[in-house]
């Protein structure tokens, strides 16, 4: 019998399904994403043209949508309403804004709305988001970047630099906006990561979403500070955090 009181343990959440291992976004991915017993599925909903029209398709950006054929955002959620996939939660991240209303309305019209979470970067989109759909879970995704530039030789120290900067000033606005209802939850990357930040989260009656997380002692250790989940590349690694 568990311990009254005992700590839940972090959802374990698969990003763009198993990206390491199956193609991202795609049906085999978020199969093996299931097979490795994930508790959500993380994808990426990209509109054919930048000023969002066209069809909606699963791909993280147009250079990973133009190397295959991507799958329609329709043909993704009409997979995700099978029964295989009852009771796995589902991270819709919205990578451009324009097209909120048409994600809602898909998410309506297979029934998934209540398991979903939507997220993204885009200040303007969390906003329609919020009333066009007061009843959705919208997650604010952060930092608002294309890229790693910790990474990058000639941007390292100035991406440094911002991050030591964002570490002591996002447990505030965060909870700002998680008081003031603007989003439910909040998915940010690991390096923004703290202690404070999980309380002031916690404190505001939000979620903590981190990403993205391929190093098993860098999972064990979220875990152990209690966020509510962890996205990776590869499922695998949980059971690997554990040992």
């Amino acid at each position: 019998m568990p311990e009254l009181n005992a700590p839940r343990r972090s959802k374990r959440v698969g990003h763009k399904g198993a990206d390491h291992i199956a193609p991202g976004n795609t049906l085999e991915s978020f199969a093996a994403a299931l097979e490795h017993a994930v508790d959500m599925i993380e994808f990426d909903v990209l509109p054919e043209r930048l000023d969002g029209t066209g069809g909606l398709l699963l791909a993280h950006d147009y250079e990973d949508a133009s190397r295959r054929t991507p799958l329609a955002l329709d043909a993704g959620l009409a997979h995700f309403a099978h029964d295989a996939y009852a009771g796995v939660e589902l991270d819709v991240d919205m990578k451009l804004p324009g097209y909120e209303e048409r994600v809602v309305d898909a998410l309506r019209a297979h029934g998934l709305l209540d398991r979903a979470l939507i997220s993204t970067m885009e200040p303007a989109s969390l906003r329609v988001l919020r009333e066009i759909a007061p009843d959705a879970r919208i997650g604010w995704s952060f930092p608002r970047v294309r890229r790693d530039y910790t990474q990058h030789p000639v941007y390292r120290y100035p991406a440094y630099a911002m991050v030591a900067w964002y570490r002591r000033r996002l447990p505030a606005m965060a909870a700002r906006a998680l008081r003031e209802g603007r989003v439910d939850a909040l998915m940010v990357h690991w390096a923004f990561v703290t202690p404070r930040l999980h309380e002031a989260v916690d404190a505001a009656g939000g979620e903590l979403y981190v990403w993205t997380v391929d190093d098993p002692r860098r999972i064990a250790d979220l875990e152990r500070l209690g966020v509510t989940g962890i996205i990776t590349n590869d499922p695998r690694l949980f059971d690997r955090s554990a040992r």
